[in-house]
């Protein structure tokens, strides 16, 4: 039985910064919870010659990765550097020499997941990876664990604090998308490349990472439709706010007898809804089980000490199994095969606002399209237009499918009536 559990890590940015504070800061009480020592031998940086806080004196630093992954003396690998294609090379090689992992790469676990986990039970490692999901927020340890005598049919929350902080501001500010993303990124809120985040593939990765664990089935990144809110206006969220919503970029994950849809998409809320109170960088997940019902799970996405706390919560996990005897054991192949819903499978409520002339027949021609395919409206509203002769159209359909709907869309485009579709989104709740 191991006193002392050597770690290597790979990354020494903010949350490999926030790792080191958080062992140093809690050592007695890790000692004391898994009965050994934590030490950290070596840690993987670009730049040897830039002046950093190391936590012992036995640290050391290394520029070649071949330092921590062929390592004998290391158990534990902990990467923390991001990166796709070389980090999972390094990490084959860590697993492949016998180390254990943890990670907090979300954009890694949602594209190579499956391959990890394959190398991992050949050599009987470890893969953890809470923080790669929600940073502080326990949602993968809960849904494998803690749930996992539930069946679960839904799963939707904000899982991207950028863009929650920008739509928060838009919405209590009345600030343009543009302005709130500079000073987002001035605030290090948003990269100086926003796209991963305002383009909903952030959290389109972390969405197929939940959809694996939460439904046992084999989901790729492919499999999630995926909308940003680059499209996102003022006058969207005036709108929404008036019809009783709130606007946020939700990821939507459901499983019933016809199969699973995954998304990430702007997404209208009931403003009674606990997610429309989820404010600035803040990340919530809510989950829907045959059996516990509803339960949320809420807290901050990001930031050094809150992923870091994440990332240390998964060593743990991975010392005690060590001690215990019972390493690379906790992996369970999905259940299920694949089983994703077609469009015409796929029911939803859409909001929809579009400028149509100020002309007689104009309803009645779009009438005809929607009835055309059985669609009927829940809510709308009609307001005068900055431009002359034209009006602006706001709507709420009830349930359709997103098949049916789209064929509509495409007829309500070609007419002479309709001079633009500015937006269209999702609707959950308000029924």
């Amino acid at each position: 039985m191991k006193n002392t559990i050597t770690v290597g890590l790979l990354g020494l940015g903010t949350v490999g910064s926030g790792v080191i504070e958080i062992l140093n800061d809690h050592k007695e009480s890790i000692q004391h919870k898994t009965g050994s020592q934590v030490t950290i031998k070596s840690v993987l940086v670009n730049d040897l010659n830039k002046p950093r806080e190391l936590p012992g004196e036995t640290t050391q630093l290394t520029d070649r990765y071949e330092d921590i992954t062929r390592d004998p003396e290391i158990d534990v690998v902990v990467e923390v550097m991001g990166g796709i294609d070389h980090t999972l090379s390094i990490l084959l090689e860590a697993i492949e020499h016998g180390k254990h992992i943890v990670t907090a790469n979300k954009d890694l676990m949602a594209q190579h997941g499956a391959e990890l986990f394959a190398a991992s039970q050949k050599t009987g490692c470890d893969i953890y990876y809470e923080a790669s999901v929600a940073g502080g927020i326990p949602i993968i340890r809960s849904i494998i664990d803690g749930l996992s005598s539930d069946r679960i049919r839904k799963m939707m929350g904000i899982v991207n604090g950028t863009t929650n902080y920008i739509m928060t501001k838009m919405t209590q500010d009345g600030t343009d998308f543009d302005s709130v993303l500079k000073e987002a990124q001035e605030l290090g809120f948003a990269e100086a490349d926003p796209t991963a985040d305002v383009d909903g593939l952030d959290a389109a990765r972390k969405m197929t990472i939940l959809s694996i664990l939460g439904f046992s089935m084999p989901f790729n990144l492919e499999d999630v439709e995926v909308k940003g809110i680059r499209g996102l206006s003022l006058s969207d969220i005036k709108y929404a706010e008036e019809l009783g919503y709130t606007i946020k970029l939700i990821g939507i994950a459901e499983n019933d007898h016809t199969g699973v849809s995954v998304s990430v998409e702007p997404t209208l809320l009931p403003s009674t809804h606990p997610l429309s109170s989820v404010h600035n960088e803040f990340n919530a997940v809510y989950v829907y089980g045959d059996a516990v019902g509803e339960t949320m799970f809420y807290g901050p996405g990001a930031g050094k000490l809150p992923t870091a706390t994440a990332v240390v919560s998964d060593l743990i996990a991975v010392i005690k199994n060590i001690r215990l005897g019972t390493s690379g054991k906790a992996y369970v192949q999905p259940q299920f095969s694949k089983q994703v819903k077609t469009k015409k499978e796929q029911l939803t409520k859409k909001y929809i606002r579009l400028h149509v002339l100020d002309q007689p027949g104009m309803l009645m021609e779009m009438t005809t399209i929607f009835a055309q395919y059985d669609i009927s409206f829940d809510q709308i509203i009609q307001r005068a237009s900055d431009q002359d002769k034209e009006r602006e159209l706001i709507m709420i359909t009830h349930q359709v499918s997103e098949e049916d709907f789209a064929k509509a869309q495409s007829e309500l485009q070609e007419l002479s009536s309709v001079r633009r579709v500015d937006s269209i989104f999702r609707v959950e709740g308000g029924e």
